[in-house]
């Protein structure tokens, strides 16, 4: 038999170093997967989700897990247009993948054929970097070679559609002449540092500080040797965005957490009291919570130049790689003297941690949800990766689990989606198939499409060399990040008409097909659930019924939303005989008239 495109196709990413792909069949796509049932999933193992936005999320994880490409995979029409949420969060994060989709015959296109879509104009926003349909056998070569090393290069998306007739045409390599590609393989990440003179730039303006404070991304996820050895020449504390969380382990008693919305205080404090600021890998989207403008002389270090000087008005920009402008950039930096700003951040760390114990371990009804993490993080065991989703469950993720060396985390950053904790967590296991995974679910998230997901890992379990994989699932029966922004940032009380979720049983749904179920609904049994769902020698959903009245909001309100709350309690909020103004004074205490400060 003739080697078909869909042939060629499979071999060629398999010579770029693709080993796995994420995907849902379809007929559009019919060539494409006879071409890899030939080649050998041995080769390219096809990972079989329940919904192709699931695929998209996956592939974007695994890029992020592993620092490799990517790959999904979708059938024409409805398939490809499933795609664009997950690839919407590689390309928000600055991830490499390939989207790769069918499309009808070439003879119909342009004929409002079924499921003919526009492809290349959907795609063109979220793979714009590179976006093309083959049309021919031979210009398969360079498509792939040009996606790939696009993708690649430029930590983008990219995306290629193939016209399900010519998946099946017999492969041929473009002729030698005129009007024909001749491309080929391989790509290597390039040592980037700046030019001496800029990196001395940099080096004046954090020597003349007295207050540095750093903020550290994703960007500085394989830095943190490097920012540690900065952050001590300059006695100054870190905190960390969101993306960036494995970045240095919170076990630094200058280490303050998270910035932000989902920040801490120490956090707060640090950027409004600094006079230098470096800034190495984040995009940290919140201008409000960086230094005032014009307090701090900034420095910042990104591989994408577009990303400097975006979020603060920064005097040296340095496009370089993190841990390798770090590094030639340590020899220039003096060794400070005193330490009293340390000193003051360390004080306010250990502050804070004593505060998010108390918070954890305040009364709620039933569980605090914050007990829930609180409880998690010394059971963690050693190299866990651990997911989270969009919602509240992501304030409890930020700001009580502490990360330890060796550990790995994400979620959707930038586009901050709901669903994607359990796709991320299936694609951590299939990078790193050795390690525990914990993912961290809303009730929200796990209806609106992860619950489906848990069938994939009840697939592919049994073929992970460890089994350690646990959903805990936040079960409050809310929306409960959006009810909390109601009533903080709008000044209206809970709606129930949008806001009030079905009580689903999801850990009966995980023993339904196959896998461990445990219900906790009492706080001094959170720690042993947790302790029996790590040892379990199957995946597990930890459902815990949560109080939703415990608020996911910053401990740093402003006035305007402190009067907004109050607004709220005054409309009559349906919760309010609860326990939620005695929870919510634990954060607006200072603020709310009659409060603690």
């Amino acid at each position: 038999m003739a080697k078909t495109v869909g042939d060629f196709f499979w071999e060629r990413l398999h010579h770029w170093g693709v080993r796995k792909v994420f995907g849902y069949p379809g007929d559009g796509i019919n060539g494409l997967l006879g071409g890899l049932q030939r080649f050998g999933t041995d080769k390219i193992e096809f990972v079989q989700v329940r919904h192709e936005e699931m695929a998209a999320f996956m592939a974007s994880a695994y890029a992020k897990f592993t620092g490799e490409l990517g790959v999904c995979i979708a059938t024409s029409g409805p398939g490809a247009s499933h795609l664009l949420t997950g690839l919407y969060d590689a390309r928000m994060d600055h991830m490499p993948v390939l989207a790769i989709a069918g499309q009808q015959a070439r003879n119909a296109l342009g004929g409002h054929y079924q499921q003919e879509l526009d492809l290349q104009s959907m795609f063109k926003d979220v793979a714009g970097a590179f976006v093309q349909m083959a049309t021919t056998p031979a210009s398969t070569r360079h498509l792939v070679d040009r996606a790939v090393r696009t993708a690649m290069a430029e930590r983008r998306v990219t995306a290629l559609i193939f016209p399900n007739d010519l998946q099946e045409l017999p492969y041929e390599d473009p002729p030698n002449r005129h009007g024909t590609i001749h491309s080929g393989i391989g790509y290597t990440d390039p040592k980037v540092v700046p030019y001496e003179a800029d990196l001395k730039r940099a080096a004046e303006v954090l020597n003349a500080g007295k207050k540095v404070a750093i903020l550290v991304g994703a960007g500085a996820l394989r830095a943190t040797d490097e920012v540690i050895a900065v952050a001590n020449r300059l006695n100054a504390g870190v905190a960390k965005a969101l993306l960036g969380k494995a970045a240095l382990p919170d076990e630094l008693p200058w280490v303050t957490g998270g910035i932000g919305l989902l920040g801490t205080e120490p956090s707060w404090h640090m950027m409004q009291e600094c006079d230098s600021l470096l800034m190495v890998g984040s995009g940290f989207p919140y201008s409000e919570f960086m230094p005032p403008e014009g307090q701090a002389r900034g420095v910042q270090i990104d591989l994408k130049a577009d990303m400097l000087s975006l979020r603060y008005p920064m005097e040296v920009n340095l496009v370089g790689d993190a841990a390798e402008t770090l590094r030639a950039l340590l020899p220039l930096l003096e060794q400070k003297s005193g330490d009293s700003w340390r000193a003051r951040i360390e004080k306010n760390v250990r502050k804070w941690w004593e505060t998010l114990e108390e918070r954890a371990k305040a009364k709620a009804s039933p569980v605090n949800p914050q007990r829930v993490t609180w409880e998690l993080s010394p059971r963690l065991p050693e190299r866990a990766i651990i997911t989270s989703d969009s919602g509240s469950c992501a304030n409890w993720y930020a700001r009580d689990l502490k990360i330890r060396r060796g550990m790995m985390c994400s979620l959707s950053g930038g586009l901050a989606s709901m669903g994607a904790a359990v796709p991320y967590a299936i694609a951590a296991k299939f990078a790193h198939p050795d390690r525990p995974v914990i993912a961290l679910v809303g009730d929200g998230a796990m209806q609106m499409n992860n619950m489906a997901e848990l069938i994939t890992v009840q697939k592919y379990w049994k073929r992970w060399e460890n089994p350690h994989f646990v959903c805990c699932v936040f079960n409050n029966e809310d929306l409960n990040q959006v009810t909390w922004e109601q009533r903080v940032m709008e000044g209206d009380p809970k709606f129930e008409a949008t806001q009030t979720l079905p009580n689903v049983p999801y850990h009966k749904f995980a023993e339904l097909i196959g896998l461990k179920g445990i219900y906790c609904d009492m706080p001094e049994l959170v720690g042993p659930a947790w302790e029996e769902a790590l040892r379990s020698d199957r995946p597990v959903v930890l459902e815990v019924k949560t109080d939703p009245d415990v608020p996911p909001l910053p401990p740093h309100i402003t006035l305007d939303q402190a009067k907004k709350f109050t607004s709220t309690l005054l409309k009559g909020d349906p919760d309010e005989g609860s326990v939620l103004v005695n929870t919510a004074r634990q954060v607006l205490g200072g603020i709310l008239p009659g409060g603690r400060g």
